[in-house]
């Protein structure tokens, strides 16, 4: 595994997308307002990540208010591997329980699992779809 990125989930994309590029100054290497995804070069291109939280939470299968009740997750450490299948099987063997079984997200290009550690944060594994 490899840390891509540090994804922030917000409610106001917009706010949040200026504030990091105007007032932090920090290079937008993909994404613009009105969008739902941008990533800023943080000492690696794409290393911190702009996401609206309520598409995160339908990818989880989650409601707003259940997010709310129970994580409130506002972050998540993003992990590249090699093969998101095999990965999601080594760390079931390990007692990783899953929040989603691997599934194609083809709005996002990419093939993802997502989990917990034993403080709750979220985490996402991932595979670049081919093709």
């Amino acid at each position: 595994m490899k840390l891509n990125n540090i994804r922030l989930m917000v409610r106001d994309f917009d706010s949040c997308f200026r504030f990091y590029k105007e007032t932090l100054g920090l290079e937008c290497s993909h994404g613009d307002v009105g969008e739902v995804y941008a990533s800023f070069n943080i000492g690696i291109p794409g290393g911190l990540a702009l996401f609206k939280s309520e598409l995160m939470n339908m990818a989880l299968g989650i409601s707003a208010m259940e997010n709310r009740r129970g994580s409130n997750d506002q972050f998540a450490l993003i992990l590249e591997v090699d093969d998101v299948d095999a990965s999601f099987e080594d760390l079931k063997k390990k007692g990783i329980d899953f929040i989603t079984v691997p599934m194609d997200m083809d709005d996002w290009g990419i093939r993802v699992a997502h989990f917990r550690d034993p403080e709750s944060n979220l985490i996402e594994i991932y595979t670049e779809l081919k093709g």
